[in-house]
């Protein structure tokens, strides 16, 4: 079945002619001027900072740079087919909103999670809520409608509390469970050192925590009576040093597929599967946790090699549909987009976000058709090129474009 997201411009072109223009931005960077300006300045900097001299967050927008497409003429596909299967799910697109663990704080009126689960339901595009949440897991779910929705989880040292929020995300609705691996201590974040923020140690984004009977049994007041204390207990649980032994318990506690998210070797991603993983996560936090310079894009190809069959989702450094082509064509079986949709929130909510979505799924969709490919299996085929390869192989007389296809950086099937 086809959905051609690209209509939606149409649609743009039509409003205008009846003298309605968009509110809303339609590309990355006009998203994030218009978010620093409507964030409040601590919220903005939570989300835009990095690891370190930010390097790692650089090298993930910067990788996309070195690849491209060579599209094919003469196909033309009128209808295309962007779907995918994930978490036994059957998806219109291979697009996906990661957790971010204060989008809470994105929208207008602190509530983001719902915003973006409204987003969620409005699109088709699933939302994947963080163990830190401005509302409790099972509210958001609520607004997701017939979109799936996936939960986050920080495993915390206390195995009755990891349980309870496992337990909680399956019983409320769930379609599967994202386990971040990369994130047992924080990262060194010189930007928010700076300033001391971290919004969680101020109380922002806990309802999670706070709603959960294995966390409250242990305070002697509720948590909005005696927020220190509350908080107190949260630094004594949440850093946790993973071992392969703990996806072997998280397996025996849910039904629920599980990806690990945080994989960046081949090595990980086969002792994920070995372990209880049904998909891999390749991401570096955004160059938020380790600042190890080594762009995502660049990892997936041999990640996706090891994973095999098991599904591989993805992200760093996305902010262009464009981007998202060329990590589906190195491998990724679905691609979050991080933080343009986290401030695409801040100024319109779930209308906001709504929009973005649609605009993402659009150039998307068009970029795709316009090359020649009706679905993702045909764009895998096809792969990428290095821009450099393309560059030195055209400036050679005796050399035709046939001449490329033996030099294909074709992504390995998943």
């Amino acid at each position: 079945m086809s959905n051609n997201f690209g209509d939606f411009q149409i649609g743009v072109y039509f409003d205008a002619v009846n003298g309605v223009t968009s509110r809303y931005p339609f590309d990355a960077e006009a998203v994030q001027r218009k978010a620093a300006e409507a964030l409040p300045d601590w919220v903005y900097r939570y989300v835009s900072a990095a690891s370190g001299d930010g390097r790692t967050q650089q090298e993930n927008i910067d990788a996309y740079k070195r690849y491209g497409i060579i599209p094919r003429m003469m196909l033309s596909p009128p209808e295309r087919d962007l779907s995918i299967d994930l978490f036994g799910k059957h998806l219109d697109s291979p697009i996906f909103m990661p957790p971010i663990g204060l989008v809470g704080l994105c929208s207008p009126d602190f509530q983001g999670d719902i915003a973006a689960a409204r987003a969620s339901a409005a699109t088709g595009v699933p939302f994947s809520l963080s163990t830190f949440s401005q509302a409790p897991m099972e509210e958001v779910i609520k607004h997701t409608g017939d979109t799936p929705g996936f939960y986050q989880l920080y495993l915390p040292n206390d195995r009755e509390l990891a349980a309870g929020l496992i337990h909680r995300a399956e019983a409320s609705g769930y379609s599967g469970l994202l386990v971040t691996v990369d994130s047992w201590s924080l990262g060194y974040r010189p930007m928010d050192l700076e300033h001391g923020n971290f919004p969680q140690f101020r109380g922002f984004c806990m309802q999670n925590y706070y709603s959960d009977e294995n966390f409250t049994k242990h305070l002697e007041k509720a948590p909005h009576e005696d927020q220190p204390a509350a908080l107190r207990h949260y630094a004594k649980i949440f850093q946790h040093p993973l071992t392969w032994e703990d996806l072997r318990w998280i397996r025996t506690q849910t039904k629920l597929p599980i990806a690990v998210k945080g994989i960046q070797h081949p090595d990980d991603a086969r002792l994920a599967i070995d372990n209880g993983a049904d998909v891999i996560y390749v991401t570096n936090h955004g160059g938020r946790q380790a600042n190890s310079g080594i762009s995502t894009l660049e990892l997936l190809p041999g990640v996706a090699a090891a994973a095999g069959s098991t599904p591989v989702m993805f992200d760093g450094g996305v902010r262009s549909a464009t981007d998202a082509v060329i990590a589906l064509a190195r491998g990724a079986t679905a691609v979050g987009v991080g933080r343009v949709y986290a401030l695409s929130l801040s100024y319109g909510g779930a209308e906001s976000l709504t929009h973005f979505l649609k605009t993402f799924l659009a150039e998307l969709d068009l970029c795709l058709a316009i090359c020649g490919f009706k679905d993702i299996a045909e764009l895998k085929a096809a792969g990428v090129e290095l821009v450099t390869d393309v560059k030195n192989a055209g400036s050679r007389r005796d050399r035709g474009p046939s001449a490329l296809r033996g030099e294909q950086h074709a992504a390995p099937r998943t």
